[in-house]
């Protein structure tokens, strides 16, 4: 048998000593072999990151620290190696691709100086030579009329091409290892399928051994050779994908397995009251050119769109950036200006002042896609929650308020005694249960959910669904399910719409159009969410 290309063996991570010694990876053994490809999967804190980082020497936290294991590139040891060769390494021979490019690329530089640099450490490339391999690399990702874009700033990229730019810079040191820490996770579907299509023929391409790290099994499934399941630090199993998807052995890796969301909303044949309706609901924001900023055209985020949600049942928005899921609900909400009709419980919104509008508000809700960041890190969770009470003063003695808080907190899943504790002292699962409670106290009859699940793991996301669903049912909510994982929207929309450039595409009962698509559009985001052909 052949020296594997890269050897992991009982590696060990620790954050801090003694008494405050964190475990993060525990013991952790495996193998990469050239042009293979292993997936580490798990969910959030169970270390796979951080075992990617480590085969770099990259872990950020200056108190980090192996206290056993080895990590062998050949015959060269990575743990504890001197800076020169770890230098030759990083982007050398192995070379990490991340999940959010943003906080990845300078947001200063153009895209050809930052793929140039690596160009330049690793070959030592300059003047013409350099700019025409730039070119090709770009070329390689896909970047159409690369020559054009080679002067363009990160945050002037859709997110597709800003992976594909991080993509290149992987590639421009022509490194024997690829690692991609999560990066499809922020993309929609049909830009997901290219990016992984596209590591796929360059992998064939190219010979690369792929070590790809995920908490989407599905993405596994097409894209892995082997797999290693890994929980709380540790591999609890490990084998070629095929038998570890259909007779997985531990029963972590089988509760993995099953949590996907399942099941389909259950409902009454009784008709249900309209809730929230628009007609031809428009936004459009103008474009401005000129000395004068003169208005010269405008960017028709929503473009005419009619829709009717009704009491205890569910629209289910889809579409890939930019199609106007986002400014559709925020202008159902009256939080961005918009011609066209929008009624609430039978009330015209439209050209309703601020003072009028606020009483209506507790009955809107919106819940937004990073908890984190839609959660003040200043605030306890029981001023969060209970935020929206003192505003419209709907509980009167400090006490009345804490209890129903509390009560609140308990209906979405989470421990009452926590009201007093902190954002960052919550899961990723836990804050978004947060942001649920803060919209349910008040007692809404309508609630937009911006993308509520696509940043949590596979488990956490089915556990927020069922939340979702059991809400519905108790309390008769409309929902706004805006989103671009089909298989979560599938197990939530009654009704469903697809928006592409600001307008419907197609529109109607959910089941018909998950069995039987009309339009080609659609049609594309469904094999592209339930068939990812990356083969």
């Amino acid at each position: 048998m052949t020296q594997p290309l890269l050897s992991v063996d009982t590696l060990a991570v620790s954050f801090g000593r003694g008494a405050e010694e964190v475990k993060a990876v525990r013991g952790v053994s495996f193998t990469l072999a050239k042009g293979e490809t292993l997936a580490l999967v798990g969910e959030s804190g169970s270390g796979k990151s951080v075992t990617a980082l480590s085969v770099l020497q990259l872990l950020p936290y200056p108190r980090a620290w192996h206290p056993s294991g080895a990590i062998r590139l050949d015959d060269t040891e990575l743990v504890g190696a001197p800076e020169p060769v770890l230098r030759q390494v990083r982007g050398g021979r192995v070379a990490m691709v991340f999940q959010e490019p943003m906080t990845s690329l300078n947001p200063l530089q153009s895209i050809e100086r930052q793929i140039a640099e690596v160009l330049e450490i690793h070959h030592g490339m300059r003047g013409q030579p350099l700019r025409a391999r730039v070119v090709e690399l770009l070329h390689l990702v896909g970047i159409p009329e690369a020559e054009k874009r080679l002067a363009a700033l990160p945050h002037e990229m859709s997110g597709g091409q800003r992976q594909r730019v991080m993509i290149a810079m992987a590639l421009a040191g022509e490194p024997d290892i690829l690692i991609a820490d999560e990066p499809t996770t922020a993309l929609d579907v049909t830009i997901q399928a290219q990016i992984l299509a596209l590591l796929k023929e360059l992998q064939r391409r190219l010979g690369m051994a792929l070590l790809f790290i995920t908490h989407d099994l599905g993405i596994v499934r097409k894209m892995a050779d082997r797999v290693c399941v890994m929980s709380q630090g540790e591999i609890v199993e490990a084998g070629p994908v095929e038998r570890v998807f259909t007779a997985p052995q531990h029963p972590y890796t089988r509760r993995l397995l099953a949590a996907e969301p399942k099941g389909r909303p259950q409902r009454s044949a009784e008709p249900a009251a309209v809730v929230m309706e628009a007609t031809d609901l428009k936004v459009w924001f103008p474009i401005k050119a000129g000395v004068l900023r003169k208005v010269v055209g405008h960017i028709k985020a929503v473009d005419g769109v009619t829709l009717a949600v009704r009491e205890g049942r569910t629209v289910g928005v889809v579409g890939e950036s930019g199609s106007g899921k986002t400014t559709l609900g925020l202008a159902l909400l009256r939080l961005l200006s918009s011609r066209g009709k929008v009624v609430f419980q039978g009330r015209d919104l439209q050209g309703m002042e601020a003072a009028e509008l606020r009483p209506l508000r507790r009955g809107m809700q919106m819940v937004f896609q990073d908890p984190y960041g839609s959660l003040s890190p200043r605030l306890s969770v029981g001023q969060i929650v209970g935020e929206g009470l003192e505003v419209h003063k709907l509980a009167g003695s400090a006490a009345e308020r804490r209890d129903l808080i509390a009560r609140t907190l308990e209906e979405v899943g989470l421990d009452p005694a926590t009201q007093d504790r902190y954002p960052h002292e919550f899961s990723g699962g836990q804050r978004q249960r947060i942001a649920i409670a803060r919209a349910l106290v008040l007692k809404p009859r309508f609630i937009v959910l911006d993308e509520p699940t696509s940043a949590l793991d596979v488990s956490v996301q089915a556990q927020i669904v069922d939340l979702l669903r059991d809400i519905q049912t108790r309390h008769h909510i409309a929902y706004l399910f805006i989103s671009h994982d089909l298989r979560v929207v599938r197990a939530l929309a009654d009704d469903l719409m697809v928006m592409k450039d600001g307008q419907v595409v197609e529109a109607g009962p959910a089941d018909s159009l998950f069995e039987a698509p009309r339009s080609a559009y659609t049609r594309a985001l469904m094999a592209a969410a339930f068939n990812l052909d990356v083969a």
